[in-house]
């Protein structure tokens, strides 16, 4: 059992028993998913609690909200993790990292669901939502498809009562996909682009966050995969040429070769900070990211899901011209 000082609540005490775990809940998903577990209409359901490395980062995007509490502790700390579990009714795990080595793909995306489902076991928690990712298996070619398969595995065969999730590329406010093409097509004349010829059906990251509360709420979803999807089927230069459209600032992409992708994934991961593409990025890309034929979706829980034209041009609109303009007024200012 981890001692009091390793977990610090943001309110003071722990949460009353019964609540809901949600790993990861400080992140993109999560964030989207604490505003609709507190939505009106929503806001009868158990206490909230989210674990995060960082109190005053998991403040910022969830402190606001009713019914949440915000903990500070090391998810990698086994004496933490039962302690996190021990009183839950149910636990979500949202975890999972785009880019890193293939010991930090291992240990964050296969480790940590066998440490979660271990944690479970001894507390008696049966129910758990996994959030995995589209084109996942065993032999993929890349090691984030790998491992989020690995982890797959870990759920299924825990004799828990789990559903599993798997989302494509998610889009929304302050993401890191069309945010970041409009961003450059803001000051760049060209964007060379990697796997431009990539299949995507990107989807909107509140119909993943609606999907994961509906299971939440539903007895019938365990046991069952759902594969999180947006309506409309595009390749990566389409998304990229819409994020131009969106913002005001349209450019040519330049389609790159497979190689020249390969030396540009390269180049970027040696460069400070967070990495734009890597070479396992790259052998993502090769796997169409888009719902198998036949396979359970958003409409399985009675999920519309939600067009790309009907939410892009207002996440994108601080990209535009206009906005940039009156940004310029009020400085001079």
């Amino acid at each position: 059992m981890a001692e009091p000082a390793e977990i610090r609540f943001a309110a003071g005490v722990a949460p009353p028993p019964g609540y809901w775990l949600i790993l990861g809940g400080s992140g993109f998903l999560g964030r989207a998913l604490g505003e609709i577990l507190c939505r009106p209409g929503h806001d009868d359901g158990p206490w909230i609690l989210v674990p995060t490395r960082h109190m005053a980062r998991g403040l910022a995007s969830l402190g606001a909200l009713p019914r949440i509490d915000v903990v500070e502790a090391d998810l990698q700390d086994d004496r933490v993790l039962a302690r996190l579990i021990e009183g839950a009714g149910a636990v979500v795990n949202l975890v999972g990292i785009l880019h890193g080595s293939e010991r930090e793909f291992e240990q964050v995306h296969a480790e940590l669901p066998r440490r979660l489902v271990a944690a479970c076991r001894q507390a008696g928690v049966r129910r758990v939502v996994h959030v995995s990712a589209l084109g996942a298996t065993a032999d993929g070619p890349s090691r984030y498809l790998r491992s989020k398969a690995a982890g797959e595995a870990v759920i299924r065969e825990s004799g828990l009562d789990f559903t599993i999730l798997r989302p494509s590329l998610m889009f929304g406010a302050d993401d890191h996909l069309l945010n970041l093409f409009a961003s450059l097509q803001r000051t760049a004349p060209v964007i060379p682009l990697a796997a431009a010829d990539a299949r995507l059906q990107p989807v909107w990251v509140d119909d993943v966050a609606e999907a994961v509360r509906r299971c939440l709420a539903h007895p019938e979803t365990i046991g069952r995969t759902y594969e999180c999807a947006g309506p409309q089927e595009m390749t990566l230069a389409d998304l990229v040429r819409l994020a131009g459209e969106y913002s005001g600032h349209p450019r040519p992409v330049l389609p790159l070769s497979p190689a020249v992708a390969r030396l540009q994934a390269w180049l970027m991961e040696w460069l400070p900070g967070e990495p734009l593409l890597t070479r396992d990025n790259l052998a993502s890309l090769q796997v169409p990211n888009i719902a198998r034929e036949g396979a359970e979706g958003l409409e399985a829980l009675d999920i519309l899901p939600t067009p790309l034209a009907a939410v892009a041009p207002g996440i994108l609109h601080q990209h535009s011209p206009a906005t940039h303009m009156a940004e310029l007024r009020a400085r001079s200012r």
